[in-house]
C-alpha cells in the first residue's frame, strides 16, 4: 500500500494536481478564521449555542464552523447549491432553457455563467438577513458591536464576497485539480470538526455525563459510527445491472458475433445531493423566523406566523416529514436529471442493442424507467435513514409536541424526544458525505494511476466505484 501512495507522487501531474488542491483547501480553511468586523463572537456563541440543532447545526456543518463565528465564508457554497437547485428545475420546466443545456459545452457554460450570476444575487439576499437577525434589537438582543446602518452593507459585501471567493475556489479545484470541488469544500468543513466532536465525546466520558451507563453508550456509539460507516459503502456500491445484447454486425470486413453487456443502475445515483438540496431548501425557515417587519418582533414571536415556525423548527415532527418528503422528491427529480431513459433506449435501438424479453424503443424506455424507480425509492429511504441519526442523536425528535397523540410520547424514554446530546459530527450526513466523497476522489486518484500504467488501489477487485458528483 506504501508503494502505491508513491507511485501517486512519480506521476507529474497528478502530484502537481494533489498539491493544487491541497493549496486551495488550506486558503479557504485559512478564510474560516478571519471574522466578519463588527461581530459580538460571545452573544454569537451564546446564540449557537441555543438554536445549533437540526438544519442550523446542518448548515453549520458543511461550512465548517464558519457559520457559528460568521467568518467572511459563513455562507459557504449554499448560496451556488439553492442557484444550482433553481436551474436544474428550470431545465426541465422551461423549455428554451433545456435546449440550451443540449448545446453541448456551450449551452452548459451559459448556464453555469447564470448561475454564477444567481449565486451572488442569493448571497446578497441571505446576508441581508443575516444582518437583520444579528442587529435585532427588539429584545436586546443584538449581536453586533458597531451601529446597524454600519454593520448591515459591511456584512452584505463582506458575506457576498466570501461566497463569490469560495465558488471561485471550487470550480478552480474542479478544473485544475482533483476530485470535484464544491464537494470537497464540504468534505473539508466536515473533517476539521471531527477532532472537536472527539473532544466532547472525552468530555461526556470523563464528567460520565450518562451516568454508569456512560461507557457503554459510548462503546455503542463507536459501533454504531462503524456500522454506518460499512452501510454508506455497501449502498454506494450497490447496483441493478440490466442485461443488454448487442446483436451481431458488421465492422469493416469483418463480422462481430452477438455480445452481453449490463447497463449499471446505482441504487443511490445522486449521492448526498438530495440531503443537500433538502437543507438548504429547509434553512430558508432559520434566515426569516429572526426578521422584524415594520418594528413589530421577529416573525417568530407575531401570532399568524409563530406557530408555523415553531411547527417547522428542528427536531419538530413536521420538520421531519417535509425533509423526509424533500429528500424523496429531489431524489427522483435528480435521477430524473442525469439519467434519460428515453435517450439510452434510442441509443440502444441505433447500435443494435436490446435487453432480453423486452422490445425496443418505448417499451425499453418504460422498463428502465420502471427500475430506476424502484431502486431510487430504496435509496430515498436509505438517505432518510441516515439522515434521521443525527437528529436521534444530537436533539431526538418532539413528538410529545403533536397534537392528541403527544401525551402518549411523555411516557418513552427521554432519549426518543430530546435525544442524547451526542455531537453533530458522528451523524449519518456527515459520514455519507465523507464516505462519498472520499470514495470519489480515490478513484479520479485511481484513474490516473491506471492511466499511466501504475497499480491501482483495487487491482484484483476493479476499479473502486465512488459517488456521483454533481
Amino acid at each position: 500500500m506504501l508503494e502505491k501512495f508513491q507511485n501517486i507522487f512519480r506521476i507529474p501531474d497528478l502530484r502537481k494536481r494533489i498539491f493544487f488542491t491541497l493549496g486551495l483547501l488550506a486558503v479557504y480553511r485559512l478564510g474560516a478564521h478571519i471574522p466578519t468586523p463588527g461581530i459580538d463572537a460571545a452573544k454569537l456563541a451564546q446564540f449557537f449555542n441555543q438554536n445549533a440543532g437540526g438544519a442550523l447545526g446542518l448548515l453549520d456543518l458543511f461550512n465548517g464552523g464558519n457559520l457559528r463565528r460568521l467568518t467572511i465564508f459563513a455562507l459557504g457554497i449554499m448560496p451556488y447549491i439553492t442557484a444550482s437547485i433553481i436551474f436544474q428545475l428550470l431545465t426541465v420546466i422551461y423549455e428554451p432553457l433545456a435546449k440550451l443545456q443540449k448545446e453541448g459545452e456551450v449551452g452548459r457554460r451559459k448556464i453555469t455563467q447564470w448561475t454564477r450570476y444567481v449565486t451572488v444575487l442569493l448571497a446578497i439576499v441571505q446576508s441581508f438577513f443575516i444582518a437583520l437577525t444579528l442587529t435585532n434589537t427588539q429584545s436586546g438582543e443584538s449581536m453586533v458591536t458597531i451601529s446597524k446602518s454600519a454593520f448591515v452593507p459591511l456584512c452584505i459585501i463582506t458575506l457576498t464576497c466570501g461566497t463569490a471567493f469560495i465558488m471561485w475556489l471550487g470550480e478552480q479545484i474542479t478544473e485544475r485539480g482533483i476530485g470535484n470541488g464544491m464537494s470537497l469544500l464540504i468534505f473539508t468543513g466536515i473533517v476539521v470538526g471531527l477532532p472537536r466532536g472527539i473532544q466532547e465525546l472525552y468530555e461526556k466520558f470523563r464528567t460520565n455525563a450518562w451516568g454508569g451507563f456512560t461507557p457503554i453508550a459510548l462503546v455503542l456509539l463507536v459501533v454504531g459510527m462503524v456500522a454506518v460507516v460499512a452501510f454508506i459503502i455497501y449502498v454506494e456500491r450497490s447496483e441493478r445491472r440490466i442485461p443488454i445484447q448487442s446483436a451481431k454486425r458488421m465492422v469493416g470486413r469483418s463480422i462481430q458475433g452477438a455480445q452481453t453487456s449490463y447497463l449499471p443502475l446505482k441504487v443511490n445515483s445522486g449521492g448526498v445531493m438530495p440531503v443537500i438540496f433538502a437543507a438548504s431548501i429547509l434553512s430558508a425557515p432559520l434566515l426569516l423566523q429572526n426578521i422584524s417587519l415594520f418594528g413589530s418582533g421577529p416573525l417568530r414571536d407575531t401570532a399568524f406566523a409563530g406557530p408555523i415556525f415553531r411547527a417547522i423548527a428542528p427536531s419538530e415532527p413536521w420538520y421531519e416529514v417535509l425533509y423526509i418528503a424533500a429528500i424523496i422528491f429531489f431524489a427522483y427529480f435528480y435521477i430524473s436529471i442525469i439519467f434519460r431513459p428515453d435517450d439510452i433506449a434510442d441509443g440502444m435501438r441505433k447500435y443494435g442493442s436490446f435487453i432480453p424479453s423486452v422490445r425496443p424503443g418505448k417499451r425499453t424506455a418504460d422498463f428502465i424507467n420502471d427500475v430506476l424507480t424502484r431502486i431510487t425509492l430504496v435509496g430515498a429511504i436509505y438517505l432518510i435513514i441516515i439522515s434521521i441519526i443525527p437528529t436521534l442523536l444530537i436533539s431526538g425528535i418532539r413528538f410529545n409536541h403533536l397534537w392528541l397523540i403527544g401525551p402518549v410520547f411523555d411516557r418513552f424514554p427521554a432519549w426518543v424526544t430530546n435525544g442524547l446530546g451526542v455531537t453533530f459530527y458522528f451523524g449519518g450526513t456527515s459520514l455519507l458525505i465523507v464516505v462519498g466523497v472520499a470514495m470519489d476522489t480515490v478513484q479520479q486518484v485511481e484513474s490516473q494511476l491506471i492511466m499511466k500504467h501504475y497499480e491501482g488501489f483495487a487491482p484484483s477487485s476493479g476499479r473502486i466505484r465512488g459517488r456521483k458528483s454533481w
